[in-house]
């Protein structure tokens, strides 16, 4: 699937292609259970993380896991990734929130104790407090025979920032959107790409695309971690911005109430490409699941953007409008 073009419409519905809520989750329905637990809880707090009034900085807390792909781990006996992924998910969420991580704590729930596999955990999430310049302070290994089958990991990451370098601000018509590069799938739509795949395929067949020994290794590799983004985000005036997870570029409408216009996009990995044609999948169904290649968008003045661009690896993709939605190249999501 190449990017796009301008007169994408959605492909006439087939009876193999396979969705989303088909393969097990329901995005809408995803969406309102968690509106439903905050209003019970009456949380107040930024789209990506908590922010906690301690005088003249913010205390800001982020938790999440690394969801089905532990399937993909557990399927080849290979975990030493997985812990990038789960610091990953956090860091990213505070990053979007324009707060520096400083901390991370993890929970490992298990069926049966391994030493091999709580090892390999170990390393991951290692290499990624280190590519994240956080400190790990300990975690919890609960043993839940009764509760998990196999093992769930997820953490919680702490940030501190003075509060004038919170992105408190919304989206302006006029803006440009400045994106920055996934590495692949990440940790959002896994259930997806595994339904898919194992239609006709195994993890361990070859990979067809990229430098991946197997089909497993593509769909691992590690989330990308977006820290080395603060300093340039905040020297270069950038008012929001959003991490690219569950709903795909849908998210930029966390960015405020506007139009976002991607005319510029990623080229798309070739992973993404496999699992649509391995599952039949629409365009439409990529782009409401998958970030298709762009992990992190921020809006800026256009004058900032070209000097954002100048001094990272990200490009102007696109730039803010009056109304409301999300196109790319016309495929309206």
């Amino acid at each position: 699937m190449s990017n796009p073009p301008d007169d994408t419409a959605e492909s006439d519905e087939d009876s193999d292609e396979l969705t989303y809520a088909a393969a097990g989750v329901d995005i809408e329905a995803s969406e309102a259970a968690t509106a439903a637990l905050i209003d019970a809880v009456g949380e107040s707090a930024g789209d990506y993380a908590g922010l906690i009034d301690i005088g003249d900085r913010y205390l800001a807390l982020a938790t999440d896991g690394v969801g089905t792909k532990l399937l993909v781990a557990a399927a080849i006996d290979e975990y030493s990734t997985i812990g990038i992924d789960c610091i990953a998910m956090n860091v990213n969420d505070l990053v979007a929130a324009g707060v520096r991580p400083v901390a991370f704590v993890d929970y490992l729930a298990i069926d049966d104790p391994d030493d091999t596999l709580t090892e390999q955990i170990g390393v991951g999430l290692d290499t990624g407090a280190d590519i994240a310049d956080i400190t790990l302070i300990g975690g919890e290994t609960a043993v839940l025979p009764e509760v998990v089958d196999g093992f769930d990991l997820a953490g919680t990451c702490a940030g501190l920032t003075p509060k004038h370098k919170v992105f408190d601000e919304t989206a302006r018509p006029g803006d440009a959107l400045v994106g920055f590069a996934s590495s692949g799938i990440h940790s959002n739509g896994l259930t997806l790409a595994r339904t898919a795949i194992t239609r006709e395929y195994e993890y361990t067949d070859p990979c067809p695309f990229g430098e991946y020994d197997t089909l497993a290794a593509a769909l691992l590799e590690p989330t990308r971690i977006y820290t080395d983004l603060l300093d340039p985000m905040h020297t270069h005036g950038v008012r929001t911005a959003a991490h690219i997870t569950g709903g795909g570029l849908r998210n930029l409408e966390r960015l405020g109430s506007h139009r976002y216009l991607i005319d510029n996009p990623f080229e798309i990995p070739p992973v993404f490409e496999f699992v649509q044609s391995a599952g039949s999948i629409s365009d439409s169904e990529m782009y409401h699941t998958f970030n298709m290649g762009t992990g992190f968008v921020c809006a800026v003045s256009p004058e900032n953007a070209e000097r954002l661009t100048d001094t990272t690896e990200g490009k102007i993709i696109g730039q803010v409008d009056t109304g409301e939605g999300v196109s790319i190249r016309g495929l309206e999501l």
